[in-house]
């Protein structure tokens, strides 16, 4: 089997990457919560416990989890790469004065290769430096206690890159606290030994930005992605084209989606839970504007329909489909269950979805159309806006 193949949303998920949430949980102070895009502070200890349940959730149903850091810790196999990695990593957090670039150089380089890339996820303090000196008028005027932020967002690993068949999207983030993010993607893909071979659709270096939330894969001819806060209908044409230059897809459903925080991803309004079923939020059951890029023999078209999602899907996928409400019927219901991520489950079989147990209606609606849910505790996980889904990137799923 290849070493990266998604070509459903539901069929047998054999390996997925996750990001074990650590120190940079504690690094959220309340003045920067909004730069870093959080609502709340998580209690790390807590949050630490949900995502092991979580992850032992998938080990126990046959999944193999992968640690994002190993990957990368075994990617920066030599002084010269973890050199490269560092470089990328201080210019991106603009440390530009160059006597503390080698400061934090030396620093980093004294760590051990794990302990370095969980330093650069946490945040490196000046405290942590016992070296550190104000070497610049931005230090002296600055009272902010990190030399380079935190990346607070990573534990919803499905974010900074994502797989489409049997390649890979690293992704353009959207907001500036995420786009160091994809840094390690970008050295995974570069230089893992099993990795690094994989053909990217998408780099982070491409000029509009697109986010893995947004993209569903519903079939090998047929890809799903929101035109949303984070990804620009540029990167989806782009993406499209090379879809279909380089994959079986000849298909790709854009869907415009209200450009604001709570719907910030397509995923966080709709997700598929089995063959011709998915959950999705109740205002994305009426009429949407929606665009079908479709594959023509040497170039492609782009089609508005307006439509409901339902009827876009049997169109297209050429099945009958059943729309499940996030929620209920209920406006109350349905706003703050898909605020607490109702609608962003896993599948990790046809039929078999993990959901946070807190989303009473939605689980029970899912069970009443023979939906199997796994519930998981979130009291804490769930403060960064993000579902099981948004939790696990999967890199192989078995062909149906």
């Amino acid at each position: 089997m290849s070493k990266v193949n998604i070509n459903s949303e539901v069929n047998d998920l054999k390996t997925v990457i996750v990001h074990t949430p650590g120190k940079e949980l504690e690094n959220l102070i309340p003045e920067y919560l909004e730069d870093l895009l959080f609502d709340d502070i998580p209690w790390l200890n807590k949050a630490l416990k949900e995502h092991d349940y979580f992850k032992n959730v998938l080990k126990e149903n046959g999944v193999e989890v992968v640690e994002l850091v190993d990957l990368v810790s075994q990617s920066l196999y030599s002084e010269e790469i973890k050199r490269e990695f560092i470089n990328c990593f201080l210019n991106e957090s603009h440390i530009v004065n160059i006597d503390k670039k080698k400061i934090i150089t030396n620093y980093l380089l004294e760590l051990t290769t794990k302990e370095m890339i969980k330093k650069t996820i946490e945040g490196i303090k000046k405290n942590d430096i016992a070296s550190f000196s104000k070497t610049s008028l931005t230090d002296h005027l600055s009272s902010y206690p990190f030399v380079t932020n935190p990346m607070p967002n990573l534990y919803f690993a499905r974010d900074p890159f994502t797989h489409v068949y049997n390649h890979v999207v690293i992704s353009k983030m959207h907001k500036e606290a995420r786009r160091r993010e994809t840094l390690y993607g970008h050295f995974i893909y570069t230089y893992h030994p099993q990795y690094k071979n994989t053909k990217r659709l998408y780099n982070r270096d491409d000029l509009a930005s697109i986010e893995g939330g947004d993209i569903l894969v519903l079939n090998k001819t047929t890809v799903c992605v929101g035109i949303s806060e984070r990804t620009e209908p540029q990167a989806i044409e782009i993406l499209a084209k090379r879809l279909f230059e380089k994959t079986t897809c000849n298909k790709v459903l854009a869907i415009d989606i209200p450009k604001l925080r709570e719907f910030m991803h397509l995923d966080t309004v709709l997700t598929q839970v089995d063959h011709g079923k998915f959950v999705v939020h109740g205002d994305f059951i009426k009429e949407m504007d929606c665009y079908i890029i479709a594959k023509e023999s040497s170039s492609y078209t782009i089609t508005k329909e307006v439509s409901t999602l339902e009827r876009l899907f049997t169109k297209h996928l050429q099945t009958k489909i059943t729309m499940i409400p996030c929620g209920g019927n209920d406006y109350i219901s349905a706003a703050r269950e898909q605020w607490n991520d109702g609608a962003n489950t896993l599948a990790i079989k046809p039929g078999v979805v993990i959901v946070y147990e807190r989303n009473v209606i939605t689980n029970k609606l899912l069970k009443d159309q023979g939906i199997k849910t796994i519930q998981i505790p979130a009291s804490e996980i769930s403060r960064g806006r993000g579902g099981p889904r948004c939790m696990s990137m999967p890199l192989i799923r078995k062909d149906a």
